[in-house]
């Protein structure tokens, strides 16, 4: 299903200066209301905020310490001190590590996006006097990453060395709720693009096609109706999976019922399913291009009615992309454009 991880705060980053003044402030936390006072507000150093993060998300001061590069001691008295100004404690301390409380939830919750601003806003200034320069959290589904994954990391690589790509891995439903989060900056998923409540575009539409094993059902076949593929049995995602709901919706259409005979949120084993001629699949045609020159899969484009998806780029929905995301997602359209062209 692919893995999510959180963003890790810059290494090394400094923000001498930078205050974060808010109201008095009140959160609910899962069943518990915190309570901060305006004078523990009042003024927060960014450093110290971001410091806090890296101890929550590795919920170790060992963890954090090795990261940041700074004694484990010295760690400890920043946390301490932390609490100390906003006089409650944020952690709670035991054999397991460093585990929020309800307070500490409601500080990393809130100062997410503060961090991530200044962040990009650094590095955006920076980028006027240079090349694009900065941290760019890309995601993308499986179907996608097989194809452009090196092409991109090669072209952000050799033209945009200011730029420290990372990569990550999921289905649409895992992307857009990333990106809504802010923990992504820009993705490649499956719309429709109206439906995802963020800045996108379309860069266009792809088919899919049956998929079956070399020598099998689709040997004499270049196009199948709709109806004769719903006759076989499937290998398909789960029902939260935006390609199992292109088929099932299709079926309603021709009222006729889809028999599922292995689920697998996963397109590798979906293919090596296909391989092995234990079920047809369903697929875009440019995910098994090599398994089709290599001669072991075939495919069939349906027909009666067609089976398409729309490829969409959408961006976190907190402002514009930075200029190294913006730069990125250039890189991601040529590439995207280049796949669907081949189709």
């Amino acid at each position: 299903m692919g893995h999510h991880s959180f963003a890790m705060p810059v290494r090394g980053s400094r923000y001498a200066g930078c205050l974060y003044r808010r109201n008095p402030a009140a959160g609910v936390v899962g069943n518990h209301r915190c309570r901060v006072g305006k004078e523990a507000v009042e003024s927060l150093d960014l450093r110290e905020l971001q410091t806090f993060r890296v101890v929550a998300e590795m919920g170790s001061l060992t963890k954090a310490s090795d990261y940041l590069h700074v004694a484990q001691p010295a760690l400890s008295r920043q946390v301490k001190l932390l609490e100390k100004e906003l006089r409650t404690a944020l952690f709670t301390r035991d054999g397991r590590g460093m585990r929020l409380t309800p307070a500490g939830e409601l500080l990393f919750e809130r100062t997410a996006g503060l961090i991530r601003d200044v962040d990009r806003l650094r590095d955006d200034l920076r980028s006027f006097s240079s090349e694009p320069t900065g941290h760019v959290h890309l995601g993308m589904m499986p179907t996608v990453s097989t194809l452009v994954a090196a092409s991109v990391a090669r072209r952000v690589l050799l033209d945009l060395p200011g730029v420290q790509l990372r990569m990550s891995e999921s289905y649409t439903g895992h992307l857009v709720e990333w990106l809504h989060r802010g923990q992504l900056d820009v993705a490649i998923l499956y719309g429709p693009s109206a439906g995802l409540h963020l800045p996108s575009e379309s860069l266009g539409k792809e088919d899919l096609v049956a998929v079956a094993a070399a020598g099998g059902v689709l040997s004499d076949r270049s196009h199948v109706t709709l109806e004769w593929l719903l006759a076989h049995p499937l290998a398909l995602p789960s029902e939260s999976h935006g390609l199992r709901r292109i088929i099932e919706d299709a079926a309603l259409e021709v009222h006729r019922p889809v028999k599922v005979a292995l689920e697998a949120d996963s397109f590798r084993i979906l293919v090596d399913l296909a391989v092995q001629g234990l079920c047809l699949t369903v697929l875009p045609l440019s995910a098994v291009r090599s398994e089709v020159e290599a001669g072991v899969l075939e495919t069939a484009r349906v027909e009666s009615p067609g089976l398409n998806r729309e490829v969409v780029m959408a961006w976190a929905g907190n402002g514009s992309p930075s200029v190294a995301a913006a730069a990125v997602s250039t890189v991601l359209r040529e590439e995207v454009a280049r796949i669907l062209g081949a189709s």
